[in-house]
């Protein structure tokens, strides 16, 4: 239906173009490129993660239109989201750093083109009363997303930094946001879980701690990806996908009110609560994402390949160099 519609515009649009030019006028040049533009569709999936915000900027404040960009974002389940692009219903996903190696181990081709955030205490594992170091973890009961998710490979990369395995403790598997209501409500000895959820423990103090957070252990980081195929056939597509991120950055800092009241709304907050809970990660500027590709993408994925292998969720390690595309960040 859309590509109908589509035609019927460029139709229109050239219809007028010929009338202009009996008329003497070009201004209507213009249309020409937008409804070209408009025919290169993207669908992209995300999820409520506070990292994410900024690509919902640039889609409710008309930042991707402007840029030709026909952006759909999609809520899908981070564990699920190759399936819905191997399906073909995504072209661009966002998901974190580690979750490319499963993704293209499994078939699953998916390219990085930009880095989107850092988490800085955006994500954690929040414990009761009488558990203070990690090493306390061990026989407790711990609620955490499933294998393939950036919750499950926080707590296995924080495990293993102690000394410790998955196998050392008890897995309730629960996603961010049931983990974080299941704590409150006093269900297991601990969660993990991320933004905006985390916030709604740190506001219920009676009901635990924050026993460790991205600032103790710096290992989430989120990028956008698309498929190789998709990046082959529409490079000014892809590029312009990546402008337009860094054009949201831009509106953050040059109208910050109005910006968290947008991605607030996204999550059913306040401007204000949303402000609370992005101060815990960085958004990532071009700057940023110049050095991120330069070498920090590469040092981190080796050692996510050496911990997804031991624990068995990685058979095969795909070539790095083929899981990201650095050009459209320069």
């Amino acid at each position: 239906m859309s590509n109908m519609i589509s035609r019927a515009v460029l139709k229109r649009s050239l219809s007028l173009l010929g009338l202009a030019v009996a008329m003497g006028s070009v201004t209507v040049s213009v249309t020409v490129s937008a409804a070209q533009a408009a025919d290169t569709p993207v669908a992209i999936g995300i999820s409520g993660w506070t990292g994410f915000a900024p690509l919902t900027l640039a889609d409710k404040a008309g930042i991707f239109k402007k840029n030709g960009l026909e952006v759909t974002l999609k809520m899908v389940p981070q564990q699920s989201r190759h399936l819905a692009i191997a399906s073909g219903s995504l072209q661009c996903a966002a998901t974190t750093v580690e979750t490319y190696l499963t993704w293209n181990a499994s078939g699953v081709p998916i390219k990085q083109i930009v880095q989107l955030d850092k988490s800085y205490g955006a994500d954690g594992i929040a414990v009761r009363s009488g558990i203070n170091k990690i090493t306390d973890l061990k026989g407790k009961t711990v609620s955490v997303d499933a294998p393939g998710t950036s919750s499950y490979f926080l707590l296995a990369w924080i495990l293993d930094k102690n000394g410790m395995t998955m196998k050392d403790v008890k897995l309730a598997t629960l996603g961010p946001d049931a983990a974080a209501h299941a704590f409150i409500a006093g269900q297991n000895d601990a969660a993990v879980t991320y933004e905006p959820y985390l916030s709604t423990i740190r506001q219920s103090p009676d009901k635990g701690k924050i026993l460790a957070t991205t600032l103790d252990y710096p290992m989430v980081m989120d990028t956008l990806g698309c498929t190789p195929a998709w990046l082959d056939k529409n490079p000014k597509a892809a590029q312009a996908l990546v402008n337009s991120y860094f054009e949201a950055l831009d509106m953050i800092k040059k109208d910050p009110e109005k910006s968290n009241e947008i991605m607030g709304a996204a999550v059913k907050e306040t401007g204000k609560q949303f402000a609370e809970e992005s101060s815990y990660l960085r958004w990532q500027d071009r700057d940023a994402n110049k050095k991120f590709f330069s070498g920090e993408i590469v040092t981190f994925t080796n050692e996510a390949a050496r911990l997804l292998t031991e624990m068995k969720i990685l058979r095969k390690t795909p070539d790095i160099n083929t899981l990201y595309d650095a050009k459209y960040v320069k």
